[in-house]
C-alpha cells in the first residue's frame, strides 16, 4: 500500500468537525453507573508458567451486565509494592492468549492486567476464552462491527467499553498495586478501547494508543476497502435504508469524542501506509486529545505500525510515569 491519505503536514492539522450526540455524556454516565450495580467479583487463581521471575494469575471479573470476563494478571516476582500496573486491551479478533505472550511489561518492573475481549479470540494469532452472553438483535454482518447497530443501547461495543472501564477498577483494587499509577494501553481495536476508557476516566496515569481502530467512522468507511471497517460497508450495501440509524449509533462510540475528553498523558502511534486504520482517522483523534501527548509516526509501515520498535517507545513512556 502506497501513501494514500493526506500528507503528513495536513494530518498534523486535521481536525474534522464531527458533531457528537447531544446526550453523549449522559449516555456513558448512565452506562457506567448501571455497570456499577454489579460487584466486580474478582477471582485470581495462580497459574503455572515456569517463568521464574513473574507471578501469573488466571483472572476473572464481572463486566457489563455482570458477565464474566477473563484475563491475566502478571506481576514481577520479588519486588515490593505498591507496583504500577498496565491494563492492556486486545486487537480485533484476538483474545487474551497465554501469559508468556505478555512478559515485557513485568520485566520492566510493572504489573500487567490483560483483558480478554468478549466473544472474540477465535483467531490463531491470539486465542481467547470469554463468551458474549448478550444476544444480538436485528441483522448483522460477520464479525462484531454490526452487532446491535439498531441502537446504542444494544451495540456490541457498549459492552466491551464497559468491560474495559471496569478492568481499571479491578486493577486499582488488587493487593500490591498503586491505584494512582495505572496506565491503559492497546493497539488497533485495543487502541480504540484505550481511547474510550481514557475519555471516560480522569484517574489513569497514562494512555498508550497504537494505530487506533473505532475512530472517525464516517471517513474510515469511505477511504479504505479493508476490514473490519468494511463490515459496516457490506452491511449498508444490503441494508440500504439504515444508513442514518447506523451512523447515529456509531457516533456514541467514535474515538473522536472520547479523545476530546482524554486528559491523561498519551503516547500515540500511526503508520502512514495503514489501510486498516487510515492515518487521517488516527490524527483526527490525536489532535483532539486534551492531555500532554506525543505521536510516533512510522512513514513506511501499514497496520503493524512500529512493531517491536514501538514497544521500545512504550517502555520509555512507562519509565517516565
Amino acid at each position: 500500500m502506497a501513501l494514500f491519505d493526506l500528507p503528513l503536514e495536513a494530518l498534523r492539522e486535521y481536525r474534522p468537525d464531527v458533531p457528537e450526540p447531544a446526550d453523549f455524556d449522559e449516555f456513558w454516565k448512565r452506562t457506567v453507573a448501571e455497570s456499577g450495580s454489579h460487584d466486580l467479583a474478582v477471582k485470581l487463581e495462580p497459574f503455572e508458567t515456569h517463568l521464574p521471575t513473574i507471578d501469573v494469575f488466571d483472572l476473572e471479573f464481572a463486566g457489563f451486565g455482570g458477565h464474566p470476563i477473563k484475563g491475566w494478571f502478571l506481576r514481577p516476582k520479588g519486588i515490593e509494592g505498591p507496583l504500577p500496573c498496565v491494563v492492556e486491551y486486545i486487537g480485533y479478533s484476538g483474545g487474551r492468549s497465554y501469559p508468556w505472550a505478555h512478559t515485557a511489561v513485568p520485566a520492566a518492573g510493572w504489573a500487567k492486567l490483560v483483558m480478554d475481549t468478549r466473544g472474540q479470540g477465535y483467531g490463531n494469532w491470539q486465542p481467547g476464552d470469554t463468551a458474549d452472553p448478550y444476544g444480538t438483535t436485528g441483522p448483522t454482518n460477520k464479525g462484531w462491527m454490526t452487532q446491535g447497530l439498531e441502537s446504542p443501547e444494544h451495540y456490541y461495543y457498549r459492552r466491551v467499553f464497559t468491560d474495559a472501564y471496569r478492568a481499571v477498577d479491578v486493577a486499582k483494587g488488587l493487593d500490591g498495586i498503586d491505584p494512582d499509577r495505572i496506565v491503559i494501553a492497546g493497539g488497533s481495536q485495543g487502541g480504540g478501547i484505550t481511547q474510550a476508557v481514557g475519555g471516560l476516566r480522569d484517574d489513569v496515569a497514562g494512555a498508550i494508543i497504537d494505530v487506533p481502530f473505532l475512530t472517525h467512522f464516517q471517513r474510515a468507511v469511505v477511504i479504505t476497502d479493508s476490514f473490519p471497517y468494511q463490515e459496516i460497508v457490506e452491511f449498508l450495501s444490503g441494508q440500504r435504508l439504515r444508513e442514518d440509524r447506523v451512523f447515529e449509533t456509531l457516533n456514541y462510540f467514535d474515538g473522536l469524542h472520547f479523545a476530546a475528553r482524554g486528559t491523561a498523558p498519551a503516547l500515540y502511534s500511526v503508520g502512514l501506509m495503514d489501510d486498516v486504520c487510515p492515518p487521517s482517522t488516527v490524527f483526527a483523534a490525536y489532535n483532539r486529545w486534551q492531555g500532554d501527548k506525543r505521536i510516533t509516526v512510522w512513514p513506511w509501515n501499514k497496520h503493524e505500525g512500529g512493531g517491536v520498535h514501538q514497544l521500545g517507545e512504550h517502555l520509555k513512556f512507562l519509565a517516565e510515569r
